[in-house]
């Protein structure tokens, strides 16, 4: 007996003539047509009365209750006299050569954002490949398209896409902490694309770029943007003091002690002492590491480099900021220690866009949370293989905040 009801609840213009159980535990409905349904045409959507052929499909719908639910749908190929296409009808419930129905892609849409794919293909019966299609379109149609009107602050980084030094870059809005534009490479012309998006007009509005000390990204955006001033970032260039000046002090300090090996093991094993952020260690980590700057001169004195450079960020003015700079640099020079005189000398010629962070206080640490996501992101997907999907996951994890 034919459920008249249920066809007009869950698939209009068709009606459920029987329910039969699978061998598997899910259900097979078998539909037919509803006579008062006039059938629209696929491709102009106007009413037709000529029929062409009819076929019947196997489609997927979603899950009733505990049961997986299948449909044996039929298909009218229809003859329309508006656009002269022969087109397969119109269904408010099935997209034209689709095997799932829109309820089951709503509810994978919903179970995408919350578990991973390998997950949600677990849960549904069906494969990988077709969640991900799914999901892809989905963000494709939501966050494909280039958007950056009213951008005027920037904040662009790096991160590692796979291993073996392959860089990706990623591009934020610094005000509405969106991200723009995702890539690969971290060269020149691997970013010249979003300033190609961008266009001139956006470019000219651009007033400030926050960025590490790589001069890709440098160039490249004084080559498009003669508005914009580069602010590079805080937490980069106190990372590459870690590395280029105190590791390198302590290891030589280390291999200075091998007479005393109980001395140059405090010191080798001090490495996270001596980077981390004072604020950031507890009472008994504190207490080593002041026995160990104060038993250490040439560590001692790379320890306060570290702390006062971060300083010069932190200058309300430009003048300050430069009198702070000129005090860290002498320190610097008259310190004695080769790691640090190089460094202050390489430093010396990124000084306008340290200093222009008085006047534009940003800092990629905003990335640098991004970054962590994005790693987070990955793991949930053990890898991407398909860039132009994950760089689209990123987008959608960083909508923005709203105006």
């Amino acid at each position: 007996m034919r459920d008249a009801m249920l066809g007009v609840v869950f698939w209009e213009g068709r009606l459920v003539d029987s329910c039969q159980e699978r061998a598997d535990g899910s259900l097979l409905l078998t539909l037919s047509e509803d006579p008062s349904h006039r059938p629209r045409c696929g491709r102009c959507g106007s009413d037709c009365v000529l029929l062409h052929e009819r076929r019947r499909r196997r489609v997927r719908d979603r899950d009733g209750f505990d049961r997986r639910v299948w449909l044996d749908v039929p298909i009218r190929r229809l003859d329309c006299y508006q656009c002269g296409a022969r087109a397969a009808e119109r269904l408010s419930w099935l997209d034209t050569g689709e095997r799932i129905t829109h309820r089951l892609r709503a509810w994978i849409e919903a179970l995408v954002q919350i578990l991973p794919i390998a997950h949600v293909a677990q849960l549904t019966g069906l494969h990988w490949h077709t969640i991900k299609r799914i999901d892809h379109r989905r963000l494709q149609t939501r966050y494909g398209a280039f958007d950056a009107q009213g951008v005027r602050r920037l904040v662009m980084d790096e991160f590692a896409l796979h291993k073996g030094h392959r860089y990706a870059t990623v591009i934020m809005d610094a005000e509405r902490m969106r991200v723009l534009w995702v890539g690969e490479g971290n060269s020149r012309e691997a970013i010249r694309p979003f300033f190609e998006l961008l266009g001139k007009e956006g470019c000219q509005h651009i007033e400030a770029v926050a960025m590490d000390m790589n001069t890709a990204f440098d160039l490249e955006v004084r080559a498009h943007c003669p508005n914009a001033e580069v602010v590079y970032d805080l937490f980069h260039v106190v990372a590459r003091f870690g590395r280029e000046v105190v590791d390198r002090v302590r290891v030589d300090q280390a291999n200075a002690l091998r007479s005393a090996p109980a001395q140059r093991q405090v010191i080798k094993r001090s490495r996270w002492l001596l980077l981390r952020n004072r604020d950031n260690l507890g009472n008994e980590q504190v207490v080593k590491l002041e026995e160990l700057l104060a038993a250490n001169a040439p560590l001692a004195t790379v320890y306060l480099l570290k702390t006062a450079i971060k300083e010069i960020w932190f200058a309300p003015s430009i003048r300050d900021g430069a009198r702070r700079w000129k005090d860290w640099y002498r320190l610097a020079i008259e310190s004695g220690i080769a790691p640090a005189i190089a460094f202050a000398k390489r430093l010396r010629k990124y000084r306008r866009g340290i200093l222009a962070s008085a006047i534009f206080p940003l800092n990629t640490s905003i990335l640098e949370g991004v970054n962590n996501r994005i790693k987070v992101i990955k793991r949930m997907a053990y890898g991407f293989r398909d860039s132009a999907y994950f760089f689209l996951k990123i987008k959608a994890a960083f909508p923005g905040k709203a105006r």
